[in-house]
């Protein structure tokens, strides 16, 4: 597109006769012998010089240049806009009143964008949920934008969220009426009233903001074809059929910006005085605009009121969405115009996702909480991605609510669906997510060389990220199931997911799915799943909580009801996590006294299937006791058996255990200042390094290790090289200590 930076000075009546001249390839002296004008006059018009023809020369004009229908027409009504102006001394012109709307707050990235759009002209598509804050957007990049459109700004608002939406005949209408022309010469047809005002904004520098739009094809008749203005469009739907047109998505305020929000509203005593209210009604709120403004006015309307008292009135969700209410403003009502604009179907599918416990969800679970085929199903959530109502995360293919529009969706499912369908679908949901999170979380054992054809999973890479994507939905589901009574289903669950915990201890509340666990395994009479919940349970408040004293009486108490059931397995797990913890307690000889049992019983296992979990935890608590040669010597049978498994189990696990034991001799030899042999195994761990896994140290970490190990071995070229390789790859400020520890590290090798 043109940039139109400089061109805005000109008048639109010169520029349209000098482009209608050039066109027919006319020069000034011929277009002055067939107009009856002088050469001068058609020179000081074509320049700008003149704002425009009178009414007769611009007649004259009109007829020399063969101009007829709607182009005689928008040329004549040029040279009268011209005249106007020039009238009014070059004052703006405004063809149509803009709303009256509140300031604008936090939208400056926004605005930014505007202001280059300006530049290019065309059309941009302001879209978003309901009280996003698309239309005060719009009046502010209007007022911002004034300057630069010297023939005025077009405002309309389309009334697309009512009953009946203005029809575009009568958009034209007022268009065109805006524009000058008189109503006799208003064509009576659609097409021809769209021609006229294209025609009319073609050559003219107009800013049009088509506010509240309701689809395609109300807009697609205002849209003018010329470069020269800007046309914005704001509509709760996203408009992608509009083939030209370029998009802005507009989303929640960031917080601090809507802090600033609610302060322009009640002040800035109010906010300073309870700051950790403010910022929980923000986020109560969503940090949505319309729902800050609204508590912001029945604060500022109720002096007596403090934010912490409207913050308990919007904790309880029952009530929020009738707390957000002021006068005329109702967030409920913007919500239920937007709902009442979708098909029927995409109604059902609105309210049923509320079933969903997550923060948000793939479109299989959709189609399952809706109760639909998986091929059926997208062609709803479409419509409602359209209308701003669900969200389009990150993760791919994932869709959320708004936390305000999923209360008015669970409003909805209990308005709307009878009780029983809502139990149904709510326990085809929750079977549907703990069925696939505890298939995902058997596919994790070390042991699983192959993925069943006939699963969910085609990979254990899928099943995986599907653990990690899905954790606020299977963490709520089995709490769900939990109360409501079925708990095979929970324990089922907790006794899969204990292989998913590596390396994400501090994510979850694996305490609470573990606690969960002991309580089902206990209302089941399942003593052996309540000994493996019980140490489980104790693992999570040790790793999770800190909480060693709470996981010792865990510990205790699966190594009583072991003993009592005579379990052997859950005597030998027992007595491992026991040394884990009373090592973190300083009780390392008693802890170790429980870890060699542990080791011992551990002999008559399979390696993967318990027996190296029990020479590591024994490994670690040598390690932690400084006895690094015992260490290294348990260590090294494990990685000899590794080595020997590499072709007979699941390679990538394999090669995982196998990186995790070189790095732990490095440690040991490192303990023993052996710093050459600790240089080796750091390398040979960085070498087996795949991919960034939870709680393994990264190629960076490895080299960085490497690196200064070999500095203490003396050999200075091999620490650059890996000591540079560190600082290459420790990139952004989560790496800040590690680089300026590489740095030091390099700072002392010799030039």
């Amino acid at each position: 597109m043109t940039d139109l930076s400089d061109s805005t000075s000109n008048p639109s009546f010169g520029q349209a006769l000098l482009r209608y001249r050039t066109t027919l390839g006319l020069s000034q002296a011929e277009l002055a012998r067939l107009s009856g004008l002088s050469v001068r006059a058609l020179r000081e018009l074509e320049r700008g010089r003149a704002a425009a023809a009178q009414e007769r020369s611009a007649a004259l004009l009109a007829s020399a240049l063969g101009l007829e229908g709607d182009e005689r027409e928008s040329f004549v009504l040029l040279a009268k806009e011209g005249r106007r102006r020039s009238a009014r001394s070059g004052n703006r012109t405004m063809l149509y009143a803009l709303p009256t709307v509140p300031g604008l707050v936090g939208r400056e990235p926004e605005l930014e964008r505007l202001s280059r759009e300006a530049k290019t002209g065309g059309v941009v598509v302001v879209a978003g949920p309901p009280g996003v804050g698309k239309t005060v957007l719009a009046v502010a990049a209007a007022d911002r934008l004034a300057a630069q459109f010297p023939d005025g700004c077009l405002a309309l608002d389309l009334r697309g969220v009512d009953d009946r939406p203005m029809k575009p005949g009568v958009a034209l209408e007022r268009m065109l009426t805006a524009l000058g022309v008189p109503p006799s010469r208003i064509p009576a047809g659609d097409g021809e009233r769209g021609s006229l005002y294209r025609t009319l904004l073609r050559d003219r520098r107009v800013l049009v903001v088509l506010d509240n739009a309701a689809d395609e094809a109300q807009v697609r008749p205002l849209l003018a074809s010329g470069e020269r203005g800007l046309t914005i469009v704001t509509c709760r739907r996203v408009l992608a059929g509009l083939e030209a047109a370029r998009w802005l998505m507009l989303h929640v305020l960031p917080a601090e910006s809507a802090i600033d929000l609610l302060t322009s509203i009640v002040g800035e005593d109010l906010v300073r005085n309870e700051p950790e209210a403010a910022n929980e009604v923000v986020a109560l709120c969503g940090s949505l605009p319309l729902a800050v403004r609204i508590v912001g006015n029945r604060l500022a309307a109720r002096r007596g009121w403090s934010l912490a008292h409207l913050v308990r009135q919007l904790r309880d969700e029952r009530m929020r969405l009738d707390s957000l209410s002021a006068g005329d403003l109702q967030l409920r009502s913007a919500f239920e115009v937007s709902l009442r604009r979708l098909s029927p179907m995409a109604q059902v599918v609105f309210r049923r996702l509320a079933l969903i416990p997550g923060a948000h969800f793939d479109h299989d679970m959709a189609a399952v909480s809706v109760g639909v085929a998986v091929d059926k199903i997208d062609l709803y959530l479409d419509e409602l991605v359209e209308a701003s109502l669900l969200n389009v995360t990150s993760a791919s293919r994932h869709l959320q609510f708004h936390d305000l529009l999923r209360l008015f969706a669970r409003e909805c499912l209990a308005k709307d669906e009878p009780e029983q369908t809502r139990n149904r679908l709510r326990d085809a949901l929750y079977t549907h997510v703990l069925w696939k999170a505890s298939a995902a979380g058997r596919l994790v054992y070390p042991d699983v060389s192959s993925v069943h054809p006939d699963g969910p999973f085609l990979s254990q890479a899928e099943a995986k990220e599907w653990l990690d994507s899905e954790a606020t939905n299977w963490l709520a589901a089995q709490r769900e199931v939990a109360a409501l009574g079925r708990y095979r289903e929970a324990l089922d669950f907790a006794l899969a997911m204990h292989r998913h915990v590596h390396g994400r201890e501090l994510e979850y509340r694996w305490d609470e799915v573990f606690e969960i666990g002991v309580r089902a395994a206990r209302e089941l009479g399942d003593q052996v799943a309540e000994v493996e919940m019980l140490t489980q349970l104790a693992w999570a408040q040790l790793q999770c909580l800190d909480d060693g004293h709470s996981a010792l009486a865990s510990t205790r108490g699966a190594l009583s009801l072991a003993h009592q059931i005579g379990y052997q397995r859950g005597i030998m797990v027992a007595h491992a996590c026991a040394g884990t913890v009373l090592l973190s307690l300083g009780c390392p000889e008693e802890g170790m006294k429980h870890n060699v049992r542990a080791y011992e019983m551990s002999m008559e296992y399979d390696f993967f299937d318990v027996r190296f979990s029990m020479a590591t935890a024994l490994a670690t608590a040598l390690q932690v006791g400084r006895r690094f040669e015992e260490a290294l010597d348990v260590y090294r049978t494990l990685l000899s058996e590794a080595e020997s498994l590499l072709a007979d189990t699941n390679r990538e696990m394999i090669v995982k255990v196998i990186l995790m034991l070189h790095t732990n001799m490095g440690d040991c030899f490192v303990g023993l200042e052996r710093w050459a042999q600790a240089a080796h195994h750091y390398h040979e761990a960085a070498s087996l390094v795949i991919g960034s896994e939870p709680g393994d140290r990264s190629e960076a970490e490895l080299a960085l290790c490497e690196g200064i190990a070999w500095r203490k071995a003396g050999e200075h070229q091999r620490a650059r090289t890996r000591l540079s390789l560190a600082l290459d790859l420790l990139v952004g400020p989560a790496h800040h200590d590690d680089r300026a520890r590489a740095e030091a590290e390099l700072a002392l090798l010799p030039d």
